[in-house]
This record gives C-alpha cells, sequence and structure tokens, in this order.
C-alpha cells in the first residue's frame, strides 16, 4: 500500500550542490573486466562513464563536497543547521551513522544528524523526513536542515559481473530545505515497500544475518547483487502507477509537471518514461550518461545539474515550476515527491 505524506508548509529546497570524484572510469574499462564492450555498455544502459571515488575517499567525504556547495548556494553557514539528514547504502561504516562525519566535516555541531537507508529511493525519502522536522519550530529556532544522498558503489561492486558493473558508480548530492513562501516548496510524497521481493536487489553478507566469515567472501556474497530483468520489470510495472497516484493525490494534472527528475537508474530503460507516464510537456532530466547509476545520490545529483545548468544561460530550474523527484530501488521501495519550485 501506498504512504502519502501531504505538504509541511512552507518548506522548500534553497540550495543545491554537487560531487563528483575525479577518477573517469570509461565503458572500456568496466567492460573489459565484465566481459562485455563499450558499445554494449552504451547501447544497453545509456552510461558513458561513471566516476570512482580514490582510494581516500569514503561516502561522507563526498556527502561532505556536495553539502559544502550546497549551503554556499543557500547562503546558508553549517552552524545554522538543525538537522543533517543523509541517505546512502553504502555507508563509511556499519556505525556510527555517517551523517555524524557529514557534521564532523562540515563544523555543523548545532545539528542533529542521522542515515536513512532505503537504497535509490533514500533521497527522496530523507528529504520528506527533514522537511517534516522542520514543520513548525522542530529545529529548535534553526529553520534549515540539509539533507544529502551519497554512495561509493565501487567498493561493493564485483567488477566481472556484467548485471551491476556497467550501472555503477560513485558520487553525491545535497540540497539545503528551509522556509519559502507558502505558494513554494514540497507539496506532498508518496512512497510503498514491496518487501516481498526484497531479494532482488541487496548485498547478502556482512550485517547482522550473515556476518562476515572467509567463507562469505570467498562465495563472493558481500558484493552487490541485482536480479536486473525482474528489477526492470517492476519498474516498468509500478513506476507509472506510483506517479499517476502521486498526481492524483495531490491534484496535480500530467500536463502541469515542467521537470522530472528520476532516479537514474538506467538511461535506455527511462527514456521512454516520460510519454508512459503522461509527462509529455516535462522536461526529463537525465544525466546518467556522464556518472551512471550513483544509487541515493543520483536524484539530488540530477536536481543539481538541473538547478545550475551547463550555459550561460543558466540553470533550467524556473521560479515556480513544478518538480517532479521520483527514487525507486532496493527493497522493493518507490518514493515520489512533487515540489514548487522558488523561495
Amino acid at each position: 500500500m501506498t504512504v502519502y505524506a501531504p505538504a509541511v508548509g512552507g518548506v522548500g529546497v534553497l540550495g543545491t550542490g554537487s560531487y563528483l570524484p575525479e577518477r573517469i572510469v570509461t565503458n572500456d574499462t568496466v567492460g573489459e573486466l565484465a566481459g562485455v564492450s563499450a558499445e554494449w555498455i552504451e547501447r544497453k544502459t545509456g552510461i558513458v562513464e561513471r566516476r570512482y571515488a580514490a582510494d581516500h575517499e569514503a561516502a561522507s567525504d563526498l556527502a561532505a563536497e556536495a553539502a559544502a556547495l550546497a549551503l554556499a548556494d543557500a547562503g546558508v553557514r553549517a552552524e545554522d543547521l538543525a538537522w543533517i539528514v543523509v541517505a546512502t547504502s553504502t555507508p563509511d561504516h556499519p556505525q556510527p551513522a555517517t551523517a555524524a562525519f557529514v557534521q564532523h566535516r562540515l563544523g555543523a555541531y548545532g545539528a542533529a544528524a542521522f542515515d536513512v537507508n532505503a537504497v535509490c529511493a533514500g533521497f527522496v525519502a530523507a528529504l520528506h523526513t527533514a522537511a517534516r522536522l522542520l514543520a513548525g519550530d522542530g529545529g529548535g529556532g534553526r529553520r534549515c536542515a540539509l539533507v544529502v544522498g551519497t554512495e561509493v558503489y565501487s567498493r561493493i561492486i564485483d567488477p566481472a559481473d556484467r548485471r551491476t558493473a556497467p550501472l555503477f558508480g560513485d558520487g553525491a548530492g545535497a540540497v539545503v530545505i528551509g522556509p519559502v513562501g507558502e505558494d513554494r516548496g514540497l507539496i506532498g510524497t508518496a512512497m510503498r515497500t514491496d518487501g516481498h521481493l526484497h531479494g532482488l536487489i541487496g548485498v547478502h553478507a556482512g550485517g547482522s544475518r550473515r556476518p562476515a566469515s572467509e567463507k562469505t567472501v570467498a562465495r563472493g556474497d558481500h558484493w552487490f547483487r541485482m536480479q536486473g530483468r525482474d528489477v526492470r520489470e517492476f519498474v516498468e510495472r509500478e513506476l507509472p502507477q506510483a506517479v499517476a497516484g502521486t498526481l492524483e493525490r495531490f491534484s496535480v494534472a500530467p500536463g502541469e509537471v515542467d521537470h522530472f527528475v528520476p532516479h537514474q537508474a538506467n538511461g535506455e530503460m527511462l527514456r521512454s518514461v516520460p510519454e508512459r507516464l503522461g509527462l509529455t510537456s516535462a522536461r526529463m532530466h537525465l544525466p546518467v550518461d556522464r556518472h551512471g547509476n550513483t544509487g541515493a545520490a543520483s536524484v539530488p545529483l540530477a536536481l543539481d545539474h538541473a538547478r545550475r545548468g551547463a550555459g550561460p544561460e543558466g540553470g533550467e530550474l524556473h521560479d515556480g515550476e513544478l518538480v517532479l523527484l521520483a527514487g525507486f530501488g532496493g527493497g522493493m521501495t518507490l518514493a515520489t515527491s512533487l515540489l514548487r519550485w522558488g523561495r
């Protein structure tokens, strides 16, 4: 069953930021290890290259870089944050929360910090969670929160697995949210989890059910695994229903949506999605070709790409426009959010 959460009242995006590691990994490199050609990867996924974190970089390092840019864009100081919510499925450590390391890196010691793990739907879930926490005076007088999606999938990908290695990369995206005009900001969020499909995506060892051991490592149980065909069928079946339900619940016609920012799962899979969703007037933002699938980071990365733009005219998001975010992934979980852009 889908759970709908309506508007929180005057909380919206004040600034965005993103960070991609310096190391560029081409399809030729990935394909050689996975036993496929560069042409096959681009044709099947729409991905040309992805980024891998340096040896010294962990999820919190990428997150802090993206967060610093988002804070600067918003004109908000780290010490003025009330909350830091980090969405990740590749944390620095099993504990403590990666958000604690981000707080330390930023010097945001007035903020409470915690992680959210809904895999590739994590950022959308974290965004609404943080907005709810800010509603009223949940920040104790400080009215801003930092929401980050960050992943280092290169550490958990089996380079010989053609189903996953060509798809995934590392990166982080962040937003600062806070007070905006009553006719701007988050309109509502919808989320559902089909837990009976939990086996379609996951890392099956290293937790409390199957602790790390020589046997689990030898079997490759610490690698990320995905049943690609079943996942694709799930997305193609469930995403249109999820989007339609969200739009109907919050009284928005598909033609009113100006921007569609989906999880950057697979470029080829997503290209036909807007038409099937009825989003014929929306601009779909799909920078997956340059950074691959970055899990919980992919939605905020794409949002920052749209916010800043590449040309001299600046970004593509304009005041008053309607933006639809959609995350989907392990669990299996779907999360969508509607927001009216602007302050």
